[in-house]
């Protein structure tokens, strides 16, 4: 099948190669010359046969926009877009109209799977009617994991549904992560454990815990003894707070969610005010020793 692909980053350009070692031909556009295929939007459109399908894998927000505005101008009726990167599902909906009044077809697909995806397949979350689904199906069988269709990919809804189902997926990422980071931690503060990075590994078969980004952790460590070499700074990319906001929304109670994007706030402060607060407030109720800023520094 034939599939033009906008986006050539980390994700972009491995599913470039993954869907030409499964027999398509992609014409790939990225401002970057040396990874681009073609210069333009406008050739990348010109370079593919009617009806066209194209692949969006952009950042979200203002760039995913720009981007389909400007697919709107130079592809045709009958053509479809595929959006396969983090944006809100609540962009869905206007997007879709807006190619739909060029009478421009369109499928939301949240993409998980990030630069392992190459060799293993992207798990594949889509929103969008049963006949563009069905048009677009030999790409997606390429790009999901081997196996049951059902076991990495899903139609799951309208459009809007796939980007809202990749959303809740984040949201429950960041949980799991903070769960076996605060784990790692627990182990290592406590001297009987010899090797916590051994007890991690030790967890990848066979315990009720063990899964991908357990593995992925006990690598890490096992590359980086004790994470030396990098900082607790860690950014979030909009999908945990989106997910926590339509908790709100919906009245859903969740707090491991919840909690875990607090941290990454947490993380990117050197001293914290509120910890601040809490230690004068103990200060002043109580006489509680506060530990104060030397003069010099």
């Amino acid at each position: 099948m034939q599939l033009g692909l906008v986006g050539l980053g980390k994700m972009g350009f491995n599913m470039r190669e993954r869907l030409r070692t499964g027999g398509h031909e992609v014409v790939g556009y990225d401002p970057r010359p040396e990874v681009s295929d073609v210069a333009s939007l406008a050739d990348l459109a010109g370079a593919l046969e009617a009806p066209r399908v194209v692949w969006v894998m952009v950042p979200s927000g203002t760039v995913t926009h720009q981007t389909i505005v400007e697919l709107a101008d130079v592809l045709g009726a009958g053509d479809l877009v595929i959006d396969g990167g983090n944006s809100r599902y609540t962009e869905d909906g206007p997007h879709a109209k807006l190619l739909a009044d060029k009478g421009i077809n369109f499928i939301d697909a949240g993409v998980s799977g990030g630069v392992w995806g190459l060799k293993e397949g992207y798990g594949l979350m889509v929103g969008g009617s049963d006949t563009d689904v069905a048009r677009a199906m030999p790409i997606f069988d390429t790009l999901r994991p081997a196996g049951d269709v059902a076991d990495g990919f899903v139609h799951a809804g309208p459009v809007g549904a796939g980007h809202y189902a990749k959303m809740v997926h984040n949201g429950i990422e960041y949980g799991l992560m903070h769960a076996y980071a605060e784990g790692y931690e627990l182990l290592s503060a406590e001297e009987l454990i010899t090797d916590p990075q051994a007890v991690i590994q030790a967890w990848t078969n066979g315990t009720v815990v063990r899964s991908w980004l357990q593995q992925l952790l006990a690598k890490a460590l096992k590359e980086d003894p004790g994470f030396a070499a990098i900082s607790g700074y860690t950014e979030d990319s909009g999908e945990g707070r989106w997910t926590v906001e339509e908790a709100i929304s919906h009245r859903v109670p969740m707090p491991v969610i919840a909690a875990s994007l607090f941290a990454r706030f947490a993380s990117r402060q050197e001293d914290s005010p509120t910890m601040k607060a809490v230690s004068a407030l103990r200060n002043q109720f109580g006489g509680h020793a506060v530990h104060r800023i030397s003069e010099s520094g």
